[in-house]
C-alpha cells in the first residue's frame, strides 16, 4: 500500500526514489539525535537538575529551526526552485523536528521528586502507557487522512499544488498531529512519575500551542482567509470536547 501523499513528497526529495537516498537524507538527523541523547547523558552525570532547563532549551532550538523554514521559504524558492523544499528540510525542517522528537524522548527519564503513586505504583504507568497508545494511533490516523506531504508542510513551499482535506476528525480537533505529540509526551511523563517530566510535557504543549498560534496557522489564515479564522474560533486545536469524545474514538477505532 502506496502512503498517502508520497508521490507529491518525491517530486521535490528526489533522495526519497531511492533506498540510499532516503538513507543519505537520514543520516544527518539520526546523527544529530545520537549526539543530544549523548550529550544529556553526560548531563546526567554532571548535574541532573540542569535536565530540565536542557529540555526547555533543546525545544525552543527545534521551535526556531521550523520557525526558519517558514521564513526562508522565498528566498529558497528563487534559488532552488522544485528543489527548494528538500533544501529547506535538509538545513532547517528535519534538524528542527529531531530537536522535538529528542525532547519528547528525554522526558521519560527526567529525574525529579515523585509524583505520588497510588494503586500500588500501577495507575500513573498504567494512564502513561493508555495515553502513548491513542497518541500513537491518533498519528497513524492523521497520515492516513491527511497525508505525509501535508503533515510535513510541503504546502509551505508550494501551496499551488496544495489539496483541501475534508474529514469528519477536522470537525472534532484542528490538528490531530500535534495532539498525538501531547499525547505521547504526557504519557511519557506518567512512565517517568517525576513532576519534572510532568512539567516539561506541559511545557512542550504550551510551545506547541504558542508555534501553532504565531507561526503555523498564520500561514493558514493567509491561505483560506476568513474561513480559516472562524474555523479556529469554532473547534479546538488538540483536545476533543467532551461531548466530542464518540466521534473522536470513532475516528480511532474505525479511521472514519
Amino acid at each position: 500500500m502506496t502512503l498517502k501523499g508520497l508521490d507529491p513528497l518525491r517530486k521535490h526529495i528526489p533522495d526519497l526514489d531511492t533506498p540510499l537516498g532516503v538513507l543519505r537524507l537520514l543520516l544527518l538527523p539520526a546523527l544529530l539525535f545520537l549526539l543530544i541523547t549523548y550529550l544529556f547523558n553526560a548531563l546526567r552525570r554532571i548535574d541532573p537538575s540542569y535536565q530540565l532547563a536542557a529540555e526547555v532549551l533543546l525545544g525552543l532550538l527545534g521551535f526556531g529551526l521550523l520557525y526558519l523554514f517558514f521564513r526562508s521559504r522565498q528566498v529558497f524558492r528563487a534559488r532552488f526552485g522544485p528543489l527548494a523544499y528538500r533544501q529547506a528540510a535538509q538545513r532547517y525542517g528535519l534538524p528542527g523536528v529531531t530537536a522535538i522528537a529528542a525532547a519528547i524522548a528525554r522526558i521519560r527519564a527526567l529525574p525529579g521528586g515523585e509524583i505520588p503513586r497510588q494503586g500500588g505504583g500501577l495507575v500513573l504507568p498504567g494512564l502513561g502507557w493508555a495515553l502513548i497508545g491513542v497518541g500513537v494511533l491518533l498519528g497513524v490516523r492523521a497520515v492516513q487522512v491527511f497525508g505525509i506531504d501535508n503533515l510535513v508542510m510541503l504546502y509551505v513551499y508550494f501551496p499551488e499544488e496544495s489539496r483541501l482535506v475534508s474529514h469528519q476528525i477536522y470537525k472534532i480537533l484542528r490538528h490531530p498531529a500535534y495532539a498525538a505529540l501531547q499525547l505521547i509526551a504526557f504519557g511519557l511523563a506518567l512512565l517517568d512519575g517525576s513532576w519534572a517530566a510532568l512539567g516539561s510535557a506541559l511545557i512542550f504543549s504550551l510551545g506547541l500551542w504558542g508555534w501553532v498560534r504565531l507561526v503555523e496557522e498564520k500561514e493558514l489564515v493567509q491561505r483560506f482567509g476568513p474561513s480559516y479564522a472562524d474555523y479556529r474560533r469554532r473547534v479546538p486545536a488538540f483536545w476533543p470536547r467532551p461531548r466530542e469524545l464518540k466521534g473522536f474514538f470513532s475516528f480511532l477505532i474505525r479511521g472514519n
